[in-house]
């Protein structure tokens, strides 16, 4: 039980990382995100996921 929340987190942070490869972001934000995601596993998802995807932006 005690490994469940981590094991969670990572398939999100793993879910996250292949939602931003695939996004309609440029190259440069993709890597921003991608790095932010690796480097701050439960913030950078959770930002990604409330802020970074291009569904939720507007131009």
């Amino acid at each position: 039980m005690e490994c469940l929340l981590p094991t969670i987190l990572i398939m999100f942070d793993i879910i996250a990382i292949v939602d931003a490869m695939r996004g309609r972001l440029s190259i440069e934000k993709k890597l921003l995100w991608i790095g932010l995601i690796v480097f701050v596993p439960g913030i950078g998802m959770f930002l990604y996921f409330l802020l970074g995807r291009p569904d939720h932006q507007t131009n």
